[in-house]
């Protein structure tokens, strides 16, 4: 999808898919006491994330019925509704939330398959204000479905992220963070030399050279971690902005 990569829409559904079963595998294992614990992301419980998972579904959804009818089907009715929505919900038993995530996740996937080739290129706007293809709806998913897994803090990590989305997401969010203002400056250096970027200062020269696997430096730009498993030359440690 991005830099001129053909869509395979039945690719990536299948992506989705895997992701949301060992993602569902997580949260079935889950009793009540489970989801009132903390999550990764700071006030929220494992409810709060299960929550959001499954209307993050609906609202992927509704973009996709947008993109396939034409038809303007807002992702959420506003901001506020969403937080709403994921407030009045976390505090669900376990199986009745373990239950959404799947539910939701099933309805997305049938709208999704409803889709012809010509729909994926269609904007549409989330409700931040971003227009895009609704093929990013599609890899938006799957990135929810990957990042909130490890919000669970059940096990599962950012080691086990695809190493394909990592990739792709490291370079999504290096441009994130340089469209900041005054972001700091590092150059990262990934997966061996395979991949290097530099950001803020000039060219980053201003800044450490920090280096690690794909993983690892996602995770931390993220804010999943704290720098576990990285090196850093010529400086400490940035702390970079909240992305995600």
């Amino acid at each position: 999808m991005d830099g001129g990569t053909r869509f395979d829409a039945p690719g990536l559904l299948e992506r989705i898919e895997r992701a949301t079963r060992e993602l569902l595998r997580t949260a079935r294992g889950f009793g009540d006491a489970d989801v009132r614990a903390a999550s990764l992301l700071p006030g929220w419980s494992r409810g709060h994330v299960l929550t959001h998972v499954a209307r993050n579904a609906d609202g992927g959804r509704r973009l996709l019925t947008w993109a396939r009818t034409g038809v303007e089907t807002p992702e959420y009715a506003s901001l506020e509704a969403r937080e709403a929505e994921i407030a009045a919900g976390a505090g669900r038993p376990a199986a009745a939330l373990a239950a959404d995530v799947a539910d939701s996740a099933r309805r997305f996937a049938a709208e999704y398959r409803r889709l012809g080739g010509e729909d994926w290129a269609r904007v549409v706007r989330w409700t931040r204000g971003q227009e895009h293809p609704a093929a990013r709806a599609a890899d938006a998913r799957w990135t929810e479905v990957l990042v909130h897994h490890v919000d669970l803090a059940a096990g599962y990590t950012h080691h086990r992220w695809p190493e394909d989305f990592a990739a792709s997401m490291l370079e999504r969010t290096v441009a994130s963070l340089r469209r900041r203002p005054h972001p700091p400056a590092m150059r990262l250096r990934a997966g061996g030399g395979a991949a290097s970027y530099e950001i803020g200062g000039t060219g980053g020269a201003d800044g450490p050279l920090v280096e690690g696997s794909l993983r690892d430096l996602l995770a931390w730009l993220m804010g999943r971690t704290k720098g576990e498993g990285l090196t850093v030359r010529g400086g400490a440690l940035p702390e970079p902005p909240a992305l995600f």
